[in-house]
């Protein structure tokens, strides 16, 4: 199945501390019935830095078995440790995943040729796709686009998610791999200029609230209709802004209780929204209409 458009990263629920299934399923059911192109659990928005070996799978399984097929799934699979992140990939490689996703994640920093390894070795122990995920502000690496194309050259990893929030790195990929590269923009910010710069897809937390109007943008942008795109855009900047500055966990977890989907406490060390910032957040929600005005 083709990964394209709308990649939608669902949040990782939780009551009594454990991950709550039920309401994952739902929340990506949601989601799937309401357009969006490709569901991707285990994301930034899915806390998976914070879950445990088991908590990891058990989320893989129920995105999977609730997606049934009906889009692809990319699965984040990203581990500190090379034979982690190989048995995450082989782990949803045999749950059904589409695809896998991975950001190098580092301790000491690393050099180039340990990510080329490091992505080589995970991709011959697998036969699905690998998406490359670059994102500084998370993992704490920078993987210019000189490195993202030796990465493409690996069989079996054909994508790359990037989000540094810098269209130009997305031109160079195309002037290092061809018009063919499969990138898929990360910055929420930066949707429209992506798409309009070749971006296959956007990989958002957005749909959990919007999704109609993450749908509506790219539906616009493959008509060719830039005008409905830029109006399309404009008018969910402010809240992706919104939760790119707050952070994706507490941004989506604070707009979703505001909709009446409490989703549990974050994982502790994260904390929730301050008053003064939900506050803001339900002023953008009403302004979307996704909430009544006051």
């Amino acid at each position: 199945m083709k990964l394209q458009g709308i990649v939608a990263y669902p949040i990782t629920p939780f009551t009594g501390g454990r991950v709550d299934e039920v309401l994952l399923g739902r929340i990506v059911d949601d989601m799937v019935k309401a357009g969006v192109h490709a569901i991707a659990p285990l994301g930034s928005t899915g806390v998976l830095p914070y879950l445990s070996d088991e908590e990891r799978e058990q989320v893989a399984e129920v995105v999977i078995q609730r997606v049934a097929g009906r889009v692809p799934t990319l699965v984040g699979v990203s581990s500190l440790t090379t034979e982690r992140t190989v048995h995450h990939a082989k782990f949803a490689e045999k749950a059904g995943a589409s695809a896998v996703m991975i950001i190098p994640m580092s301790y000491w920093k690393l050099s180039d040729a340990e990510i080329v390894s490091h992505f080589d070795t995970v991709a011959k122990a697998i036969s699905i796709p690998i998406a490359v995920y670059n994102n500084p502000a998370t993992g704490g690496l920078d993987l210019s686009p000189d490195l993202i194309a030796r990465l493409l050259r690996i069989p079996n990893v054909t994508m790359v998610k990037e989000s540094t929030g810098d269209v130009n790195r997305m031109h160079r990929l195309v002037q290092l791999c061809g018009e063919d590269v499969a990138f898929y923009n990360g910055s929420n910010p930066l949707a429209l200029a992506a798409f309009v710069a070749g971006a296959s897809g956007w990989c958002t937390a957005a749909p959990h609230v919007i999704p109609h109007l993450n749908v509506e943008l790219y539906d616009a942008v493959r008509r060719g209709d830039l005008e409905a795109a830029r109006r399309s855009f404009y008018r969910q900047l402010p809240f992706l802004q919104f939760i790119v500055a707050h952070g994706l966990p507490r941004a989506i977890a604070a707009a979703l209780e505001l909709m009446g989907t409490p989703v549990g406490p974050l994982r502790a060390p994260l904390q929730p929204l301050g008053a003064d910032r939900v506050d803001e957040l339900r002023r953008i929600l009403a302004d979307l209409a996704v909430l009544p005005a006051t």
